[in-house]
Parts: C-alpha cells; sequence; structure tokens
C-alpha cells in the first residue's frame, strides 16, 4: 500500500546555486483516546496510551536560582493500540504486557528526540522491529510460566511522531489511517488469512469483508509459537494530517467511507473518538471497540 511522501524542496538563490533548506516547522498536536467494552463482550481486552515523550534535566545541586526540571523543545507523540485474545484474563493480560513492554522501550529512547536526518530514522524503524520482538517474548514467556494463560497474544499498533516524521510499528490486525486532504489511506496490512487469500487473488477485496474467517489473525505477539515479523514505516506530516489508531471492534462494522466522513467532520480528537465508538455501537458492538485520533496542525 503506497504511504504519501514528504515533500521536500531545494530553494535556489539568485546566483543560481542551491540555497541550504529550510527546515520544517514543528506541527502542534491535538489527541485523544476512547475504549469502549461494546455491546456484546464482558471484558475489555484492548488497552491503548496516547503520551507525550520529552527529554528533561534534573537539577539535584546548583548555586544558580533555578527550577528544578528543565525540558527540552523536542518533544515526540507516542499513540498505541492492543487487542487481546486468549480468553478473558488472556487477552487482557497480554494486551497490557505489550503496551508496558513497549512503553518501557521508549524511556530509554530518548535519542530519537534529537533531528532525525535519514540514517537516524532507519535506526529508528530498526529499533521498533527490535521492541516489537522483545514484547513478543515478554507476553509468551508470561504465557508459558502459567497454564491458565497459554497462547494467550495481541495486536499491537504504535505511531510515533516527531516533528514532521511519522514512524508506524504494527503487528495484528488493528489499523493505522492517516487522513490527508479529504482521502484515508490505511497504512498498515492486516495480518489476516483473508488478506493473504485477497493478496493471492483467491479471494475479492469485496467477499473479504464479510468471510467467515476475516478475524483468524496470522501474526500476534505472543501466541502459540514464538516470534513475530513487525511491519514498519516512515512517512512525512503536513498540516491537516489526521492519524487514527483502531482496532477491529471499529473497523469490523464501520466501513472507512463512514470513518473519512467522521474524522472530516468532527472539530476535535475527542469528538471524533466519542462518534466512532457510537457508531460501533450502533453497528451492533459485537466487539470490544478503541480509537485514538490525533490532529496535526
Amino acid at each position: 500500500m503506497q504511504s504519501p511522501q514528504p515533500s521536500e524542496t531545494s530553494p535556489t538563490s539568485q546566483n543560481g546555486a542551491h540555497a541550504r533548506p529550510v527546515q520544517p516547522r514543528a506541527l502542534a498536536v491535538e489527541s485523544f483516546g476512547l475504549t469502549d467494552r461494546g455491546r456484546v463482550r464482558q471484558t475489555n481486552e484492548d488497552q491503548f496510551v496516547t503520551a507525550t515523550l520529552m527529554r528533561a534535566l534534573w537539577i539535584q545541586q546548583s548555586s544558580v536560582q533555578q527550577s528544578e526540571v528543565h525540558y527540552a523543545r523536542d518533544r515526540g507523540q507516542v499513540f498505541i493500540v492492543a487487542d487481546g485474545m486468549g480468553g478473558v484474563a488472556g487477552g487482557e493480560e497480554a494486551s497490557a504486557l505489550a503496551v508496558s513492554a513497549l512503553e518501557g522501550f521508549l524511556l530509554n529512547a530518548l535519542r530519537w528526540l534529537l533531528a532525525l536526518d535519514g540514517s537516524e530514522s532507519t535506526g529508528v524503524l530498526r529499533d521498533f522491529k527490535a521492541a516489537i520482538q522483545r514484547a513478543d517474548a515478554c507476553v509468551y514467556a508470561a504465557a508459558a510460566s502459567n497454564p491458565g494463560l497459554r497462547g494467550m497474544g495481541t495486536t499491537l499498533t504504535m505511531a510515533y511522531s516527531c516533528g514532521t516524521d511519522l514512524f508506524v510499528a504494527h503487528v495484528g490486525d488493528s489499523r493505522c489511517y492517516l487522513l490527508r486532504g479529504g482521502v484515508l489511506l490505511q497504512l498498515t496490512r492486516d495480518d489476516t488469512l483473508v488478506q493473504q487469500m485477497v493478496e493471492t487473488g483467491i479471494l475479492s477485496p469485496e467477499r473479504a469483508a464479510v468471510h467467515e474467517l476475516r478475524h483468524v489473525i496470522t501474526n500476534v505477539l505472543g501466541g502459540s509459537t514464538p516470534g513475530v515479523q513487525a511491519e514498519v514505516h516512515r512517512l512525512g506530516l503536513e498540516a491537516g494530517d489526521v492519524v487514527l489508531l483502531c482496532t477491529d471492534g471499529l473497523t469490523g462494522v464501520v466501513p472507512d467511507d463512514q470513518i473519512a466522513t467522521v474524522l472530516q467532520a468532527c472539530p476535535g480528537p475527542q469528538q471524533a473518538c466519542e462518534q466512532l465508538v457510537r457508531l460501533a455501537n450502533e453497528q451492533g458492538g459485537k466487539d470490544n471497540i478503541t480509537a485514538v485520533v490525533a490532529r496535526y496542525s
């Protein structure tokens, strides 16, 4: 699936020489997350996080009168959704473990808040893959040590933005979308049996949307066997972009065109999340529903 690419310009001076590229201005971010049990499930196995990651200098002693903490201007935004599976206890435990493991990794990755060039971005994507592999090992080890949690697993979709860069890491069938210029783009690929059948031409996208096996996931954190294949992307953000992370409790019942309409019509992320959850419940609310919306300006 093709992702939008950041626009890059190289201004030219009057003598024809290329001037130094203008650094992009930082984007302001407004975000909100919401999770709902739905109308059928007895528990909620979804998890989500919205967070700001920043560098801080804690002053222990100083002869200069100053505040105890200094914060750097650079800061990143972190968004995570996870959809657990494996029974009531197992699903909740798996998604919570995965989110905690990712949070711990991010706390030790503050160097990402530096200005990112091409080589550094490659390192971020590599580190994201390694972080998801460690989260997978954490979930699998917890399941192996407790017979009541055997086979538990979770999807995980994470977005990290800093400046005008957006990094996405993904496993499972939760999704990350980008709304730009009124067009909704799915940035992640569903790790499902049905998606594999579509890609090999066995099944049409129309039939896939209602296929009885559409919820069979082929790649999760934890599960019955160790090892996971993480999908990672980097793209450029623009003012006016809206990013949505969500679980299949939303996308399984609310079509993309309705999602796009809500993201365009709602004035802020909180209203968008509330409207998306309401629509999913109106369509039966058969699964837990989670949505995280971030608007860039």
